[in-house]
């Protein structure tokens, strides 16, 4: 299997000073070279560095970079950045103001390393739904347009590692509701591995399929999304963001309720209905918060969504007043933020068995 493998060790030599005094890189990964790697992590832990990084815009004071088995970087080899077979998006569009939408375009395909088809072309051109704002200049473009004119862009210059850099940081949450379908859309359909740096648990969770957790320089947790995100011991602090992601499958749709009934491993709930056809996959995100436990099953409640769940593990949360609670059903597993009045109201120990509660409209799709 092709891999992305890189090793960044201490400081920054005096071409490349360190981003803020003292800090200090030191990551050692080896990433799939498919779908999307998130690195996530709060402001200052190193993700943008590793990224320039990775695009040979920084360089380490000793590192190692292979690609699908080529060389980048080692302690005798130093491949510059223009000859490394990656695109760069970044959090603004940086688009070339004196060219088109198009323009833009048709400059990444003379930059490509071999002739562009008209249908590798008109392929990225709908991927990013940009078919229509070709003829307009950047200035003449929104925030979410202008993004996806240079994902586009990046792409075009047939890359084989796709660099993203916060590319929603800098619009606004109707902006972002625009773009992250089209990012959906690449995750699926475009065969090329992408790193992307992201503060966001809600990105994350929707579009990455494996994590790295970055804070103060290191690398404190990678693997699977679902499998990281649902640690109870996440090292860096989501408070409210906590939560579990799971890929379920369509069952039927219930059109008088305008709800669809998905099944997992080990059981099936019913969420708001988003046109999806039955025998469709779907990705859903469960936040700790919106999951409350009982010791009994109860009928009389506007739930529709009670599991029988084991209870594995129980441990503080940040915030004193609260514990974090992993539990499994089937094959799913859920964290509970709960309080630690209703802990011990409950009684709750690990190996337990409980009834966990959901509400469908708080299941994030």
């Amino acid at each position: 299997m092709d891999t992305i493998k890189l090793r960044f060790h201490h400081g920054f030599g005096p071409k490349a000073p360190a981003p803020t005094p003292g800090f200090r890189l030191d990551v050692n990964l080896t990433l799939p070279a498919t779908g999307i790697s998130a690195i996530f992590g709060p402001s200052g832990s190193g993700k943008s560095t590793l990224l320039r990084c990775i695009a040979g815009l920084l360089r380490a004071d000793t590192g190692y970079l292979s690609v699908n088995g080529q060389l980048w970087q080692s302690e005798g080899h130093w491949c510059p950045t223009h000859r490394r077979p990656l695109g760069y998006v970044f959090q603004e569009a940086s688009l070339l103001p004196h060219l088109s939408a198009g323009g833009n375009l048709e400059y990444a395909v003379k930059r490509a390393p071999s002739g562009q088809s008209r249908a590798v072309y008109q392929h990225a051109v709908g991927l990013m739904g940009i078919g229509a704002l070709l003829d307009r200049m950047p200035d003449q473009l929104s925030g979410g347009e202008r993004q996806r004119v240079a994902i586009a862009r990046a792409i075009l210059i047939q890359p084989e590692l796709l660099l993203m850099d916060e590319p929603l940081a800098a619009l606004d949450d109707t902006r972002k509701r625009e773009i992250l379908p089209y990012l959906e859309r690449l995750r699926e359909e475009l065969d090329i591995p992408v790193l992307y740096v992201s503060h966001s648990a809600d990105e994350v969770a929707r579009l990455a399929d494996h994590l790295v957790v970055m804070e103060n320089g290191k690398a404190v947790a990678q693997g699977p999304l679902m499998d990281v995100l649902s640690r109870i011991d996440f090292p860096v602090r989501l408070g409210d963001d906590a939560g579990t992601v799971t890929t379920v499958r369509v069952v039927s749709r219930d059109s008088h309720w305008h709800l669809v009934k998905a099944s997992f491993r080990g059981g099936e709930f019913w969420l708001r209905d988003s046109g999806d056809e039955p025998g469709a996959a779907i990705r859903v995100r469960i936040l700790a918060r919106d999951v409350s436990l009982t010791r009994s099953l109860h009928e009389d409640t506007s739930i529709l969504n009670r599991f029988e769940a084991t209870v594995t593990q129980i441990v503080p949360d940040d915030d004193e007043a609260m514990v974090m609670v992993q539990l499994t059903v089937g094959s799913l597993l859920l964290l509970a933020r709960i309080t630690r009045r209703s802990r011990a109201h409950l009684a709750l120990a690990p190996g337990q068995t409980v009834w966990a509660q959901i509400k469908s409209v708080a299941i994030v799709r």
